[in-house]
């Protein structure tokens, strides 16, 4: 990438902290701050609203044991919690197949960000449904009274959404945001409104996030 590349990624960092920093989006009633940082550029996608909801989930309640499925959060936050990543290398990342992890341990929470849709969809052989036996096999890692919370881009994996649109993975609560704008604002909002959003159109990205809550 071209020095010219890093120092609009800066203007643009600096301007959303300065003056979009007391932006908020709702979520269940409740009010959250976008999520602005310099890795991965939040302030242009659905990071900037899936880090808030989860890290307050993971802050809220005393979960003894959590695992994350997918290396995202480590890269904000120091993290305690076990995380498994099947390609991406880094200190204390579990690298294991989401479907054959077996741990001797049960967790009291799961969670997942904008992961599951590559399970199947971006490996080879691709296997368009590999997606549900991630879910079980997470679904069986959970202690009672256990909890998994996922978060998913529509439009990227369109197995995925078809998964989605006939209520075939299991979630129990199911929520949806739609982005409205260029500068990533983003609204809680119902199924029908996002069940045919695009990624990357017309805004960059995720244009439909789906969060989804598994409980046993």
């Amino acid at each position: 990438m071209s020095k010219l590349y890093y120092i609009k990624r800066k203007l643009c960092y600096y301007y959303f902290k300065i003056f979009k920093s007391t932006r908020t989006f709702t979520f269940k009633k409740e009010k959250y701050n976008y999520f602005y940082h310099m890795y991965t550029s939040t302030w242009s996608n659905e990071r900037a609203i899936e880090i808030p909801i989860i890290k307050k989930i993971i802050e809220r309640h005393n979960y003894k044991k959590i695992l994350e499925v997918g290396n995202v959060l480590s890269n904000y936050f120091n993290v305690t919690h076990d995380i498994i990543d099947k390609y991406e290398k880094a200190k204390g990342v579990i690298n294991q197949d989401v479907v054959d992890f077996k741990p001797q341990k049960k967790y009291d929470l799961i969670i997942s960000i904008s992961t599951l849709e590559h399970v199947g969809f971006d490996e080879k052989p691709k296997e368009p449904k590999k997606i549900l036996r991630a879910i079980q096999n997470l679904k069986s890692l959970l202690k009672p009274g256990g909890k998994i919370v996922i978060t998913l881009p529509l439009g990227y994996n369109s197995e995925m959404d078809k998964l989605l649109r006939g209520k075939k993975l299991g979630f129990i609560e199911q929520y949806y945001f739609k982005k409205l704008s260029r500068d990533n604002k983003w609204i809680q909002t119902d199924w029908e409104n996002v069940k045919n959003l695009k990624y990357n159109k017309p805004f960059l990205c995720a244009n439909g996030l789906f969060i989804g809550i598994i409980k046993k």
